[in-house]
């Protein structure tokens, strides 16, 4: 599992450029197409271009098209926004096709009007990242940085620098006023003298960013940095080592005129609560849809096989701690809800022959795409656990009930990366929570859409599953 960052880059204020461009593409390429064929543009395509901006523009924003993207990331990038378009697209012509509407508009213009728009949206992004190399390989646009605090923090934040070349940062080493013992040996070397050389060389531009990496408990020190500091128009930094806690999102706001830094915070705020619930509504409602046979050949079984109601409601912690009842096709010949819920083993006796099929390949999770529809789980989210294993495990694993900053879901990142099933050691459990807590701090419609692929190919069994 990838590791985040040490360094976030900050927005470079391109984002509204990107969408201007995108969009303009979009209606280009149309009208180039149309003009093209010689097919006129009437209020048909006006009303597929608008609907086309809409849905490109949704799921643009819910996937993350136009956050700060280092230039190193610079295929994923091309892949997200090629994925955007083929999605947006795709939506189209299956809506075409249910409305009946398709003979109106020409099949060549609509995939001269795709092919175009992949083709120049990922050519002059291709085109800015070649010219952004040559800009830094002559100087220009490239920044010498220099940090305060030759700290663990500080290091990992040069190597980054090292790492990410193409950011454009050139880090020409550290200023520290403390004695040279208690400074990491093997980068005394990268040492370059005190705190007031650095606002002196500073002062003489020899760097235009300053980076202080001192821990928070320094204070005081920092304080009296920043004000020396305030004669120089140097760009100032502050990296504190709190950063290094496993904070759940890291954001910067504000309440009046006091900012703060969120600690725990559920990735979906705003629209992207709204990006989140739509995507869970449409998707949950196609698949009950196109598995309602399933559903119903599923419920047979379960009522042939044994007696006793088709479906099972376990009460789980659901958003923000509160009690949900998760739906389950029933696979043991008991219903188990009470304080106490052993987890199923292999062999398990309470397991019908039937029930242990779907066990085998997640089928009995199949009801929860009613619980997705209520609003009470996600299709893509942690895996909620019985009452009684959160109460367990609350205690005993760091950051445990973090997991509930966001719904539950029918899948997840822990259980794509095979940890799912029985957790008979408290390892087990402390794994999934890693992957849980890592996918809330990651979390993107395309981190969705991906679990998703990922589940259909490789998550629905598992060798602790019983």
């Amino acid at each position: 599992m990838k590791k985040s960052s040490p360094i976030e880059v900050s927005g470079s204020g391109y984002a509204a450029l990107y969408r201007f461009i995108d969009y303009a593409i979009l209606m280009f390429v149309l009208l180039l197409s149309c003009f093209l064929y010689g097919v006129s543009f009437d209020k048909n395509y006006l009303i597929l271009l608008l609907a086309e901006v809409l849905l490109f523009s949704y799921l643009a924003e819910g996937m993350s098209l136009y956050r700060s993207w280092r230039l190193s990331a610079f295929r994923q990038m091309i892949r997200r926004a090629v994925a955007v378009l083929v999605i947006s697209f795709a939506i189209q012509l299956i809506s075409l096709f249910l409305l009946k509407v398709g003979a109106s508009y020409s099949r060549v213009i609509m995939t001269a009007w795709f092919c175009g728009s992949v083709l120049l949206m990922v050519g002059w992004r291709l085109a800015q990242r070649i010219v952004r190399k040559v800009q830094l390989e002559h100087g220009i646009h490239r920044q010498k940085v220099a940090l305060v605090g030759l700290t663990a923090r500080g290091i990992q934040l040069s190597q980054q620098f090292a790492e990410e070349r193409e950011l454009g940062f050139e880090c020409i080493g550290f200023f520290d006023d403390r004695d040279a013992s208690r400074m990491p040996e093997e980068y005394q070397h990268l040492l370059l003298g005190t705190v007031n050389d650095a606002v002196m060389r500073g002062q003489q531009g020899e760097f235009s960013r300053l980076y202080i990496c001192l821990p928070m408990h320094a204070e005081a020190r920092i304080q009296h940095i920043v004000s020396q500091l305030g004669d120089t128009t140097l760009d100032v930094y502050l990296v504190p080592d709190m950063l290094t806690l496993k904070m759940m999102q890291g954001r910067l706001s504000a309440v009046g005129d006091i900012d703060t830094i969120s600690v725990f915070e559920s990735p979906h705020l705003g629209l992207q609560s709204h990006f989140k619930r739509t995507f869970d509504v449409l998707f949950s409602a196609t698949a009950l849809v196109m598995l309602s046979p399933l559903l119903l050949l599923l419920a047979c079984g379960v009522k042939l096989t044994s007696r006793g109601p088709v479906l099972f409601r376990q009460d789980r912690y659901g958003l923000d701690g509160k009690k949900i009842g998760v739906l389950k096709f029933r696979s043991m010949k008991v219903q188990e809800n009470a304080e106490l819920v052993v987890q199923a083993t292999r062999n398990d006796p309470r397991v019908t022959w039937f029930g242990a099929f779907l066990r085998r390949t997640s089928l009995d999770e199949l009801p929860q795409f009613i619980n997705v529809l209520h609003g009470e789980m996600s299709v893509v989210g942690p895996r909620p656990h019985a009452v009684a294993h959160n109460e367990q495990y609350r205690n005993q694993v760091a950051f445990y009930m973090l997991r509930h900053k966001v719904k539950p879901g029918i899948t997840g990142w822990a259980q794509v990366n095979g940890w799912r099933g029985e957790t008979d050691t408290l390892d087990k459990m402390a794994k999934r929570v890693e992957f849980d807590l890592y996918y809330i701090r990651h979390w993107s419609l395309w981190f969705d859409i991906k679990i998703i692929v990922r589940t259909i190919f490789k998550g629905f069994s598992g060798k602790h599953v019983y």
